[in-house]
């Protein structure tokens, strides 16, 4: 071992902390070599990088909870987690489920991409869902879950849905949290680079509605409107827009023509209010333009106005698209008291907005700022009304907490957990202290608390912490590497998921959960909220094959639908005969009751393969190109003779 590696490692052999050091040096380097005139607000451009300005809080040394507590957080042989967490998968076009605090994985739900177990992108009611070309080929087979959010009923999640997004092709997704799959995907026409989404909590007009009714869904890039080949160098004229989606319907009920890039996406606990936080505000195309300007903005819909236009036509349409959009530029909008939109300014490149849970604040992280941004919800709604005259007003707090804050959860103590992406840490500050200090005060202090994580945190979030019930048991810190955590898997490593306790004065960091590549956002849900089927019926299904008497090979010129059902141990055809050059139609149902007790269908050479659950029924559709014998085989373990479970289906040329 050469001398530089022997001194990165402890006497004990483990990692040394200071390659947290090493990781953060490295990425200011990779910002400072590029260049830019951008460094971080309130630091001088021709001085060296500097830390955040000292806070009465040191971080804390990321150790192990101690040895003789760590039975606290374990979750015993038989025993069930206390919360779900749902994460994005990332490129993977996922999502995935794990319980807490064990940090178990317990389902992989695909979504935009294709999963041959269960036959996701396989069968044709999954199809349907995904979308096709005109040959029956998915439409994409790639997907980039980012954000996942759940319904709200009275302010906190209800367990009915759930809502996630795919930034490469501007889709988004519903997940039905009784089966835990996705049941409908909707595709926003104006839009590339869909970030960030997030549900309303109540109506803006009926206050006799206390449920989700919209999705709000961000456009990142701007592009030509539309973008039909016209216009392609004219970036003076690149626009975003910022959509309204139906939660029910999942149709897209409006757009709102907007400036600057969409990055994440807040809702009011009054259904008043939704934003974004936005960076590029001067609408550069590349890099080194979108981090010219000291400010930025956090821009908020007037949803009531916004519906108020499009129900009285004051709407314009892009391209072929028949989604209603309104006019929301920041120059359209002067007039608070007619103003649908309102850009509140805060420093360079926010990433993150985030509502606290008594509905009285936002709160934005700097990225190129070392500062969280507090936002008035009251002060924005005054705006609206002509009360406040300029918007940088209804700022009340902008604490110092670091360097490359990202995003803030929140306990039910008035605290905020910011992610501190450059310095490895998650940083805790008191709102209210924040707002005294904005004020004035100099007895205040707003960071109470620093822990480092291990490396480079992106996304962070606490236990029901975006609902009224936020309880302040754990944070979560994704983090975006892990090099020295776990035993190494080649170069592409898996990521860390930390579980922080928050419940003390103190954060405590008492697990490392290992995540696949690579996690985006996620939510922690109580799990006496979630309620689960575990069984179908048979009438979800209009083409269930009710009975196995049904069953049998019923042909129409050349398109041939194979009707079978499956009870363990046996498929209820043996043999089916069909004719090379077929367009064949395979429609399983499984009959069997009992929890659990999945069966698999799967057919050589044929690329089929998928699972079907208690009483559950697809189908599946392929061209019979290859003749002779091949084995229909049960791919899930089902019983003592699951090898046994097979049926014959032979191709006659």
């Amino acid at each position: 071992m050469s001398q530089d590696q022997n001194q990165d490692q402890k006497l004990d052999g483990q990692p040394d902390p200071s390659r947290r050091k090493f990781l953060n040096t490295a990425a200011f380097a990779g910002l400072a070599g590029a260049g830019l005139s951008v460094g971080l607000s309130a630091c001088k451009q021709e001085q060296a990088p500097s830390a955040a300005p000292a806070a009465p809080a040191a971080a804390a040394p990321a150790e192990a909870v101690p040895v003789e507590h760590v039975g606290k957080y374990e979750v015993a042989p038989g025993q069930l987690d206390t919360y779900y967490s749902f994460s994005s998968g990332g490129h993977s076009g996922d999502v995935r489920i794990y319980g807490l605090p064990s940090g178990r994985q317990l389902k992989s739900i695909p979504v935009f991409n294709t999963d041959c177990m269960v036959g996701w992108g396989i069968t044709n009611e999954s199809k349907a869902i995904i979308g096709t070309k005109p040959d029956g080929s998915m439409k994409y087979r790639t997907g980039d879950t980012h954000h996942v959010h759940p319904s709200y009923t009275d302010g906190t999640y209800d367990g009915k849905y759930l809502w996630v997004n795919d930034k490469i092709h501007g889709r988004l997704a519903r997940v039905r949290l009784d089966t835990m799959e996705c049941d409908k995907i909707t595709e926003l026409p104006n839009v590339q680079g869909f970030h960030g989404t997030f549900p309303d909590k109540r109506d803006p007009v009926d206050p006799a509605i206390n449920h989700t009714t919209r999705v709000f869904c961000g456009t990142e890039f701007s592009i030509p409107l539309p973008n039909d080949g016209h216009g392609l160098d004219d970036v003076a004229a690149y626009r975003s827009v910022f959509s309204c989606v139906d939660a029910e319907s999942m149709e897209v009920r409006w757009q709102v023509l907007i400036d600057g890039n969409c990055d994440l996406v807040a809702s009011s606990y009054d259904g008043k209010l939704a934003c974004t936080n936005q960076y590029n505000v001067e609408m550069g195309v590349h890099y080194e333009e979108t981090m010219a300007a000291e400010w930025d903005a956090c821009l908020f819909f007037n949803i009531a106005r916004i519906e108020e236009a499009v129900k009285a036509g004051k709407v314009t349409y892009i391209g072929d698209s028949k989604v209603p959009v309104v006019d929301g530029l920041r120059a359209s909008n002067a007039d608070p008291k007619t103003a649908l939109t309102c850009y509140v300014p805060i420093p360079k490149n926010p990433h993150g907005v985030n509502t606290s849970p008594d509905g009285k604040y936002y709160a934005c992280s700097g990225k190129l700022s070392p500062t969280a941004t507090v936002i008035s919800h009251e002060q924005v709604l005054k705006w609206f009304d002509g009360g406040v005259k300029e918007a940088r007003e209804c700022v009340v707090a902008e604490p110092e907490i670091g360097l490359g804050p990202l995003h803030t959860g929140f306990d039910n103590k008035g605290n905020a957990y910011t992610t501190l992406f450059l310095d490895s840490q998650i940083v805790k500050w008191n709102v209210e202290a924040a707002i005294k200090s904005y004020q004035g005060d100099k007895t205040a202090t707003p960071v109470v608390d620093r822990l480092d994580v291990h490396y480079q945190p992106g996304h962070g979030f606490t236990s029901m912490g975006e609902t009224k019930e936020a309880d302040g048991k754990f944070f979560i810190s994704d983090n975006k590497f892990s090099k020295d955590r776990f035993l190494p898997v080649g170069p592409l490593h898996p990521e860390t998921a930390q579980m922080i306790d928050i419940s003390g004065d103190k954060m405590v960091l008492v697990a490392d959960h290992s995540v696949t590549s690579e996690p985006h956002d996620s939510i922690v849900i109580r799990r006496d909220i979630i309620k689960t089927r575990q069984v179908y019926t048979l009438e979800d299904f209009p083409h269930a094959v009710k009975d196995p008497k049904e069953s049998g090979v019923f042909r129409e010129g050349k398109k041939v639908t194979v009707k079978l059902t499956s009870q363990a141990p046996a498929y209820s055809l043996r043999e089916f005969r069909v004719k090379k050059g077929d367009e064949v139609t395979i429609i399983l149902t499984n009959h069997d009751k009992v929890e659990d007790l999945t069966h698999g269908f799967a057919i050589p050479k044929h690329d089929i393969n998928f699972a079907v659950s208690p009483q559950e029924t697809k189908s599946v559709t392929f061209i019979a190109d290859k003749p002779g014998v091949y084995w229909c085989y049960c791919t899930h373990f089902c019983h003592a003779l699951h090898l046994e479970m097979r049926s014959r289906m032979i191709v006659e040329a």
